[in-house]
């Protein structure tokens, strides 16, 4: 016997589709009359815009691919026509998105994420809360996103200037690059964090990793309250972990060193690795240890053979997370490090603060880089540790 599934009902074209899509289109017309020194006049032709392309496409081109092309071409034109390149590439997108947002209104798609019953207050809801999603998401990712065009300034400003919005070649420069890597402030910078991280995340990987194999074990007394006293660098404000560590480091001498920071870092670190190996432990099956403890091998040699590789993808991630926090962090080494320790996010202030210097546009835009690439290995760390638990079946 064969089901059907139950049709989705279709959209008013004027009564739903045409002002929905109007709503939006003057949403982006309003960001780019803004930019323009117009947002009243944008918001007209955004509306005016959007609906007639949805109209056109809708009454005229059923085929989405097509319709899209010709969309993003339209709007590409006429975006060249009004300002040039830069206005061709945000054309094209608007083109794009107000395309898609036409097709996804009059197939009913916007209902594919609930059940048929679903009544039009709910259907609103769910998509309210995805465009808050979106939204939150957007102002979370939009301050990295600027930054990294504007470290290609060719002029020493922290702001686009006519030719980088014009996308004329000559508006764009390595320059902020080089000096990173000529300048031997910079380069002194780089080396301390690179002598101060790698060791302050071993020494939060090692103390991290046993205290939370401690910490798993159901005769451990106290256990919450010892939990909670080691992950409170990640719940205390910064500035008080910072303060206190100097007059304790002051106090034993080592306030200014080398080893002090260290130390400051590693404390910051262990909480992030104590929590992920917690999370990998969770689904340990602790018969494992018992089978080998029965074949007689010692405590030592079952973690190294039997339970480590188990749960080292949450050992690296913890290991990455402190690796971060270490290379990022800047509030602590102020207080318990000396000139010597400076270490990048150290300089990178002193270039905000003494000599506003562009130069830290192209560093923050390494440092960018460089999480991304750390966050993508922990993620697929994690997906790694859910399929050895079985937690997910690829």
């Amino acid at each position: 016997m064969t089901t059907l599934a139950p049709e989705i009902p279709t959209p008013s074209l004027t009564g739903f589709t045409l002002p929905l899509n109007a709503t939006a289109g003057a949403l982006l017309g309003y960001v780019v009359g803004t930019a323009k020194g117009s947002p009243l006049i944008g918001v007209l032709l955004g509306a005016v815009f959007a609906a007639a392309l949805a109209y056109a496409l809708i009454q005229f081109v059923p085929q989405r691919r097509t319709g899209r092309i010709g969309a993003a071409a339209l709007a590409g034109i006429a975006g060249l026509i009004l300002a040039g390149v830069s206005g061709l590439i945000v054309g094209v997108v608007l083109g794009l998105v107000l395309s898609w947002f036409a097709y996804w209104l009059d197939s009913g798609e916007y209902r594919m994420g609930v059940p048929i019953y679903a009544t039009p207050r709910e259907v609103l809801w769910h998509n309210t809360f995805r465009l808050i999603c979106g939204v939150i998401f957007f102002f979370l990712i939009a301050p990295i996103v600027v930054v990294i065009p504007l470290s290609f300034n060719a002029q020493d400003f922290f702001t686009f200037t006519p030719a980088m919005l014009a996308l004329d070649p000559d508006g764009y420069s390595l320059k902020h690059y080089r000096d990173f890597l000529t300048n031997s402030d910079w380069q002194g910078a780089l080396w301390n964090s690179v002598r101060i991280a790698p060791v302050a995340t071993i020494l939060s990987v090692g103390f991290g990793t046993l205290a939370a194999i401690g910490l798993s074990q159901s005769h451990v007394p106290f256990r919450r309250a010892i939990m909670a006293i080691l992950i409170s660098p990640m719940i205390v404000p910064l500035i008080i972990s910072a303060a206190g560590m100097y007059f304790f480091y002051s106090r034993i001498g080592l306030q200014g060193t080398y080893w002090g920071v260290v130390l400051a870092h590693a404390a910051l670190g262990i909480p992030f690795v104590i929590i992920t190996v917690t999370a990998t432990l969770v689904g340990f099956d602790r018969s494992l240890t018992r089978a080998a403890a029965n074949m007689g091998a010692g405590p030592v040699r079952t973690f190294f053979k039997v339970q480590m590789p188990l749960i080292l993808p949450g050992v690296i991630s913890g290991g990455l997370f402190a690796f971060i926090t270490s290379f990022d962090e800047v509030v602590v080494v102020l207080f318990v490090g000396s000139a010597g320790q400076k270490t990048l996010p150290w300089q990178m202030f002193t270039g905000l603060r003494e000599q506003i210097s562009p130069t830290i546009l192209a560093v923050a835009t390494i440092l960018v880089t460089f999480s991304i690439i750390l966050l993508t290995t922990v993620e697929i760390l994690r997906r790694r540790s859910e399929r050895l638990r079985g937690m997910s079946p690829t």
